[in-house]
């Protein structure tokens, strides 16, 4: 049995990705409210980095609306998409005379939200 219910809201979470959010928003502020198949493209031809995961996360959530709610992907677009600073991951980087250099990189947590036309 398919559900069809306009109030549930079909969604894939990619938490802790090795990119920075500022990085990320930059993509993302770009494929936000557009179609799926539009979306692909965008993020296919782009040269950042930071699409591969958001094409991953893209993927995911179409899949979800498939499998789930029974969805076509062409009907399918980009509704919400946000991404959230997420822990530092911290390493020491040793230096002279015995001490230790903090080092921070950044992860980011990224939201894909999809809706039907």
């Amino acid at each position: 049995m398919v559900n069809k219910s306009p109030s549930l809201e079909i969604r894939a979470i990619a938490k802790h990705i090795r990119i920075s959010a500022h990085k990320a928003r930059r993509v993302i502020n770009l494929i936000r409210g557009a179609s799926y198949e539009q979306t692909l493209i965008l993020l296919e031809l782009l040269p950042y980095g930071a699409c591969y995961p958001i094409l991953q996360v893209i993927y995911s959530a179409a899949a979800n609306a498939t499998h789930n709610m029974g969805s076509n992907k062409a009907d399918l677009f980009v509704s919400r998409a946000e991404v959230n600073e997420g822990t530092p991951l911290k390493k020491i980087q040793p230096r002279a005379r015995g001490r230790g250099y903090p080092i921070q990189k950044p992860t980011c947590h990224i939201t894909i939200i999809l809706e039907e036309m």
